[in-house]
């Protein structure tokens, strides 16, 4: 890895926009590994495009922690220039990187806000001292996260439990504790998605959402919890794909020089990275041309062009416009500066050798027991536990998921799976979208559901196909006890159905200790309350 930065003025104009641009990569370590070849280039591309580009850096996804460790110096080494090497880990490196601690979507701390907000800002500072930790271990130092969205809609299909919660305050104070234990390591934080991206029905990876509101309404709600980030000293804010009417009713925020120049450079002061969210999101990519939105998101004020379709593209787009005088050489030396600002920072990192040497630091017992009360101060439960399997005939244990295809936190030796085939209970694993293909089934049922947003799938929840046959099986009578891990607006919709006496469990996660906590909950519930109480914190 490169050890220092050259002077960015003995770079050439496209040298110096290659640096605006950071492109999707895949975290595993050979070709035929790559998931999503239509945005993860292979090696021989990727290392041309770093080479030849001068890129500013790469956002990385799938494969393991180890493997990220290897992966980020092998990428370091194919630059000349030290690369930003970022993830989306909101919920620690866990959530992509298996071998690393995954921590509840941050909604489950703002539910632990509303009985104790002291309590919650120290688990959102630990969640960000421990992700920081864990990503600069593995050669990770851009960390996309905290979300800084005020998640007040209920059929929000984008951000739902990705949001610390539903009123500004809360989620302004809990980001703000995010971003303070995060600052103890030279690794860069991102409040996103700018203005604010919780009150919206349409997924932005799709189609281009509207906030209608009025100013002040922004003011008030959006706002609060960027202003809150940008006081806390947030290294760099992402921008959400959203159309604004009160601030420009043409353009996206992305690619809106009154919403990201004059509405968060001017009015509220932030002097760091504005980076955009994926170009090659529905809600730009279907706006204009890949070269019109690159060279006017750079016009708007971003510093950085996060995943263009094609980075050459991108780079030779915004080439054009400083020589035809579209854009100003000036424009561009304002985001290098920016750029080498945070590239200092982290360039404090520790050398190769010594990062290898702290992938030891990666889910370490204080960590799991974090994210252990977490899961258990959050849970919700109701109806006559514990639930009790019958003797006399096996029981069914019906797993429904959002996506089969793309389900890492569940599989044969997962707890919602063991716990209940060693109690006799048979499994049937089922896809959301297959429920209307099921036939009827008298057995008794435990009922397990993970669903909660994900993005490119454009519904928050519950389909009609699975709200009627949801009805059938309550009203048929044949479920015992009903898990749900993932949006509490799922279980609002469940418990308006439940008959009072119905054993229930809700987690805001779905990984396996979440699987573990809310089973065993489920058939012996004096576990759960005797580890509460002796749970003291610290």
């Amino acid at each position: 890895m490169p050890d220092c930065l050259p002077d960015w003025t003995q770079l050439s104009l496209k040298e110096q926009i290659g640096q605006m641009v950071v492109v999707r990569a895949s975290g595993y370590l050979f070709d035929r590994q790559i998931r999503y070849p239509a945005w993860e280039p292979p090696a021989a591309k990727l290392r041309h495009w770093l080479q030849t580009l001068n890129l500013g850096g790469v956002i990385l996804l799938g494969g393991s922690a180890v493997e990220i460790a290897q992966r980020s110096q092998q990428l370091q080494s194919w630059a000349t220039i030290p690369l930003f090497i970022g993830a989306d880990i909101e919920e620690g490196v866990g959530q992509r990187f298996a071998g690393a601690t995954w921590f509840p979507p941050p909604m489950a701390i703002g539910a632990i806000a509303d009985r104790d907000r002291d309590r919650a800002k120290y688990y959102a500072t630990q969640m960000g001292a421990i992700t920081a930790q864990e990503a600069l271990a593995i050669g990770i130092n851009w960390i996309y996260a905290p979300v800084a969205d005020v998640n007040n809609n209920p059929d929000n299909p984008v951000i739902n439990v990705r949001s610390f919660g539903d009123t500004p305050e809360v989620v302004a104070q809990l980001i703000t504790a995010f971003i303070e234990g995060a600052k103890s390591y030279p690794v860069l934080t991102t409040a996103k998605h700018f203005p604010g991206h919780g009150d919206t029905a349409t997924d932005s990876h799709l189609d281009l959402p509207v906030l209608p509101h009025a100013a002040s309404r922004l003011a008030e709600v959006e706002l609060l919890p960027f202003q809150s980030a940008i006081a806390a000293g947030v290294d760099s804010i992402m921008s959400a794909h959203l159309l604004i009417p009160a601030w420009d009713s043409d353009r996206p925020a992305t690619l809106s020089q009154p919403i990201l120049t004059g509405q968060l450079r001017q009015q509220l002061g932030f002097a760091g990275l504005i980076v955009t969210d994926a170009l090659i999101m529905g809600g730009v990519a279907n706006y204009a041309s890949p070269e019109d939105v690159a060279v006017m998101a750079v016009e708007a004020g971003a510093d950085i062009l996060l995943m263009p379709g094609d980075p050459e593209v991108a780079i030779e787009a915004v080439d054009r416009a400083v020589r035809s005088r579209r854009l100003s050489e000036a424009r561009i030396h304002e985001s290098i500066e920016r750029i080498w600002q945070a590239k200092r920072k982290i360039l404090r990192n520790k050398t190769e050798k010594e990062a290898l040497f702290f992938i030891s630091q990666l889910e370490q017992p204080a960590a799991i027991q974090t994210v252990d009360r977490i899961l258990r101060e959050s849970m919700q439960m109701g109806g006559s536990l514990p639930l009790k399997p019958s003797s006399e005939e096996k029981g069914r244990n019906l797993i429904v998921v959002d996506d089969l295809l793309n389900c890492d936190f569940l599989d044969r030796h997962t707890p919602a799976v063991t716990i209940p085939k060693q109690l006799g209970y048979e499994l049937q694993l089922l896809d959301q979208t297959s429920l209307n293909l099921v036939g009827d089934d008298p057995r008794k049922t435990l009922l397990q559901v993970f669903i909660r947003a994900n993005p490119f799938r454009g519904i928050a929840g519950l389909t009609p196909q699975a709200r009627g046959f949801y009805e059938q099986l309550l009203q048929g009578g044949s479920i015992q006890g009903l898990i749900i891990y993932g949006s509490p607006y799922i279980l609002e919709w469940f418990r308006s159905q439940l008959p009072p006496e119905l054993p229930w469990i809700f987690s805001y996660a779905q990984i396996d200790r979440a699987q573990a906590i809310a089973t065993e909950v489920m058939f012996e519930p004096s576990k759960f309350f005797i580890s509460v109480t002796k749970d003291t914190f610290q």
